[in-house]
């Protein structure tokens, strides 16, 4: 297996601020000597990265060490700041090559929780949202389609939500467990593979949008798929792991050629001198980048549940939703759980946030105690918006205040988006009519469902 997250030993303290936060008690080392990563446990959350304070000093280490440490993780000579001992793997230099290549078609799509976040490695404050100066940004690095990651949130909960009325309806496996944060799929397939079936089928959002882009995209831009390079732009330092799994290649390529975390798109735009926050606000590219604000939610804790349920509701009742904001399922605690009435049936749902929190939960299913039909799981600590491929934040003080802006724009954006229910995208609509023709039909299972093999070791 690839590794995505290390500890550099010559700089590691062993201050033990990442045992701290490892949901998997994956790092291992004793006080005030260097940690290690075990990657045979490891779910590459990444939250030992941005909480690492250890990093490269002159007084530490001596001069010329900065610069190699640098070159050793092939970062850009733009890049000035702290270098930590807990690191993920950057793929800017594949990127880069990709970019200079005019043989490839570069496409990009980029995630809900990037926008609230990639503003701030530019100075901006916490949780400022740059949806647009994304997409412009995206532009000027040279990528052929600027795409949105958001458009397959949207897919997901066609998928996902009809899944979830499917097993209700047919006295299938309950509950069903979100499958789109891919460190909380690989924490149950090391822990308790014999679970696995309650994960849904669905794809992430990221592989549905590499697998549509590879062949509804190709086909509708009339692109050859095989000189399509797809990147990714993630909160998420897991999703290079995800890219990488060997039943991610149903388009009949990999569906995702290579992820870069929010901090290294932030590295890009300044190696190629943009000023971000002067960039002009601009839109993504149709269709794939046509998005509601239930795609948007999927960055915070309790949004794909809000997500699918404003979908849902419509789907088994045929009217729609009372209220669009289902506070119930918002907010941070470690697990909470809602009854919702959908016309005769009381939907029982279920939120985990932070894997640390999953624990108790899946020793309650295996005991027969957990009484509950749909239950989503995110590994960081208040969903992707906190996610280990986020803008660093070096004063423990500066945490919380991040977490609480970051979903405070993405709900911001949620609202004064024009479509808020994922079923009512015209663009997904259409990608229904003229392509998958129907959720979990032949062409849907084929591009955007997946089995989740319960063996890890299965992926190397």
């Amino acid at each position: 297996m690839t590794t995505v997250i290390a500890i550099d030993d010559k700089i590691c303290t062993g201050c033990q601020e990442c045992t701290k936060v490892c949901p998997n008690l994956a790092i291992e080392g004793l006080p005030h000597q260097a940690q290690k990563v075990d990657e045979t446990k490891c779910v590459m959350c990444g939250q030992c990265v941005q909480k690492c304070k250890s990093y490269v000093s002159v007084a530490e280490h001596g001069f010329g060490a900065y610069e190699t440490v640098r070159k050793e993780r092939g970062l850009p000579e733009t890049v000035t700041e702290p270098l930590f001992a807990a690191h993920n793997v950057c793929h800017l230099d594949e990127v880069l090559r990709a970019l200079a290549d005019p043989n490839v078609e570069t496409w990009v799509q980029s995630a809900p929780a990037v926008r609230v976040g990639i503003a701030e490695d530019f100075g901006a404050s916490l949780g400022t949202l740059g949806a647009g100066k994304l997409a412009a940004a995206l532009r000027r690095l040279g990528f052929n389609k600027v795409y949105d990651t958001n458009f397959a949130a949207d897919v997901t909960i066609m998928e996902e939500g009809s899944e979830l009325i499917h097993r209700v309806t047919n006295k299938g496996l309950l509950p069903m467990f979100t499958s789109c944060c891919p460190g909380w799929v690989r924490y149950l397939e090391l822990n308790y593979p014999e679970l696995r079936h309650h994960l849904s089928t669905c794809k992430s959002p990221q592989q549905m949008q590499g697998a549509l882009m590879k062949t509804y995209g190709a086909k509708t831009q009339k692109t050859d798929p095989k000189k399509i390079y797809s990147v990714s732009i993630m909160p998420c330092t897991c999703k290079q792991y995800e890219s990488g799994r060997p039943e991610m290649a149903d388009s009949g390529q990999r569906d995702v050629d290579v992820v870069l975390t929010t901090r290294e798109l932030a590295y890009l735009i300044k190696l190629k001198g943009i000023d971000f926050l002067s960039l002009p606000d601009e839109k993504f590219d149709l269709p794939m980048g046509d998005y509601t604000g239930a795609a948007e939610i999927f960055g915070v804790t309790g949004g794909v549940m809000e997500a699918a349920l404003r979908t849902g509701y419509e789907l088994i009742t045929g009217q729609a939703i009372p209220a669009i904001d289902i506070k119930a399922v918002r907010g941070p605690d470690g697990f909470r759980t809602a009854a919702i009435q959908v016309g005769e049936l009381t939907l029982k749902v279920g939120i985990v946030t932070g894997l640390k929190n999953v624990k108790p939960v899946l020793e309650d299913l295996k005991a027969g105690k957990l009484d509950l039909h749909f239950i989503e799981v995110m590994t960081c600590p208040e969903g992707c918006v906190t996610g280990g491929g986020q803008p660093k934040l070096v004063l423990d003080t500066d945490f919380q205040a991040a977490y609480e802006a970051r979903a405070e724009a993405t709900y911001q954006h949620d609202r004064e988006l024009p479509v808020r229910k994922s079923h009512e995208n015209p663009s997904v609509k259409k990608l229904y009519d003229s392509f998958l023709k129907k959720p979990l039909g032949e062409e849907s299972h084929k591009l955007l469902h997946t089995t989740y093999c319960g063996d890890p070791k299965h992926h190397h």
